[in-house]
């Protein structure tokens, strides 16, 4: 199975629109990859799906990350890395990829450093594919 990291912005973008990011969380669902995730993530995953300006449901917010729980492996986060993270906060992200020797798939690219396992949903889904 092909092992994946999930940044927020993905589960943001498959509830927004349909698309690369709507079509890895239905690979998701269907048990064709594997999330990888701790409790820093998921709690990011909350706080974040949760914000009122993307009006999201209780119930599609619920859902969505339940689905991720249930189908996903719990890793413990252990801050591993001394790579510079244009933002501190995508860290936990980018290491637990790195523990998990999983592709990290981020719309924003650009937080992380360039590393072959960093891909953008269009690039995961090609390789993917």
């Amino acid at each position: 199975m092909t092992k994946v990291v999930l940044d927020t912005n993905i589960l943001v973008s498959s509830l927004l629109t349909s698309g690369p990011p709507a079509e890895i969380i239905d690979l998701v669902a269907d048990g064709r990859i594997i999330p990888f995730f701790n409790d820093v993530i998921l709690q990011e995953y909350w706080d974040v799906l949760s914000r009122e300006k993307f009006g999201f449901s209780s119930f599609q917010v619920t859902r969505l990350i339940h689905d991720i729980a249930r189908s996903g492996i719990a890793v413990e986060y252990k801050q591993a890395s001394i790579k510079k993270i244009a933002d501190e906060d995508d860290r936990v992200f980018y290491d637990t990829a790195v523990e998990a020797q999983a592709y990290l798939i981020t719309g924003n690219i650009r937080h992380f450093p360039p590393e072959k396992f960093i891909v953008t949903p269009a690039q995961f889904l090609s390789v993917f594919r």
